[in-house]
């Protein structure tokens, strides 16, 4: 079994809430350096997570020998630049989520993954049990055909994230965000945490071929978007609704598919699945059939120790790859047009998912 030797690239919130913490839990795997900006969160990173070496310079770990696999945990518009040089220099990539907010970026990313035989995850995790039930159950018909899904995932904002994120890294409150200032993130809550609704939409239902979406600000301080709304057209047929935010206090994670012969409904944080059938097919009134379904015969894998294991199998991962981040690139992308120019626009990558 290989033993991966990881080096994370950023020393923000997102390795200190999600990488490190599960990196811990992969089998034969250590983190060996990690590199980020500011001296105080490597110092306090290092002693929790017990990484023996650090480093200010991202280069440094790409150029490191002992590294034979690399997380990517920066600001979105740096994602690709360094997961592109780590595939180049060998290393095995994991690649934080959203991908890009370019498409020649996209394409060059998915280029240099084809072209080298390392394993690149990119986010978002589409292997989670309650993802891989649905497409079984759409699969095996038990939905019939599929006519529409719908997926909403927000949160209270970026201010209430890094609440948490500072005390992991032992820092006052800030006042500035970068996910707030449009010139550092780019783009707002649609890539935050659209990402999530729409990736979930393309795994279970598949590729989408054209968008509607209305983007707006309603109570963040940021001149990007805090709230979206889309509607999908697959290339089934059917079609999907999207939802995100930054200004749900509540957050939601949440899907449902819907088809002729049933539908299937995850709960918040998706902590359950349930397939609705009808009991009468000449009775609109009879009571729904309901199975609550068992989800524990599915591999509970963080993302990380799924990385690992495609890593060790020799293979990209069948859905959270880097050619689906793409096409759910693309999509977040034609939203932002779709809003901007007030109406539909066409998908033009086709995505086959297996």
């Amino acid at each position: 079994m290989e033993h991966l030797k990881v080096g994370i690239i950023g020393a923000g919130g997102i390795a200190a809430k999600m990488h490190l913490p599960e990196l811990q839990t992969v089998d034969h795997c250590d983190v060996v350096m990690l590199s980020g900006r500011k001296q105080s969160r490597l110092d306090v990173l290092c002693r929790k997570f017990k990484v023996p070496r650090w480093t200010h310079e991202y280069q440094a770990v790409i150029d490191d020998e002992e590294v034979n696999a690399v997380a990517i945990a920066l600001p979105h518009p740096l994602h690709v630049e360094w997961g592109i040089k780590a595939i180049k220099a060998g290393k095995h990539v994991y690649m934080q989520k959203p991908l890009s907010t370019s498409m020649d970026e996209a394409d060059a990313f998915v280029e240099a993954t084809d072209n080298h035989d390392q394993t690149v995850l990119a986010l978002p995790y589409m292997s989670n049990p309650h993802v891989l039930a649905c497409r079984d159950y759409i699969q095996e018909g038990k939905l019939g055909t599929i006519s529409s899904a719908q997926a909403r995932a927000s949160h209270g904002g970026p201010e209430v994230y890094y609440a948490g994120i500072q005390q992991i890294l032992e820092e006052k409150p800030a006042d500035d965000l970068w996910f707030f200032d449009a010139d550092k993130a780019d783009v707002g809550a649609l890539f935050d945490m659209g990402v999530y609704a729409i990736a979930n939409l393309v795994g279970v239902a598949g590729a989408v071929k054209s968008i509607t979406a209305k983007l707006t600000t309603v109570a963040k301080p940021t001149k990007l978007e805090d709230t979206a709304s889309m509607i999908l057209e697959f290339e089934s047929g059917a079609l999907g609704t999207a939802q995100t935010g930054w200004c749900d206090a509540a957050r939601t994670y949440e899907f449902s598919v819907h088809g002729t012969a049933g539908k299937l409904v995850s709960s918040r944080q998706a902590e359950s699945l349930r397939y609705y059938c009808p009991s009468s097919q000449v009775d609109e009134d009879a009571p729904l059939i309901e199975e609550i379904i068992d989800l524990s015969t599915y591999p509970v894998q963080n993302s990380h120790q799924h990385w690992a294991d495609c890593i060790r199998k020799g293979i990209q991962p069948p859905l959270s790859n880097a050619a689906t981040a793409r096409h759910v690139t693309e999509i977040l992308l034609a939203a932002l047009k779709s809003s901007r120019e007030n109406r539909t626009v066409d998908i033009i990558s086709r995505l086959s998912l297996a």
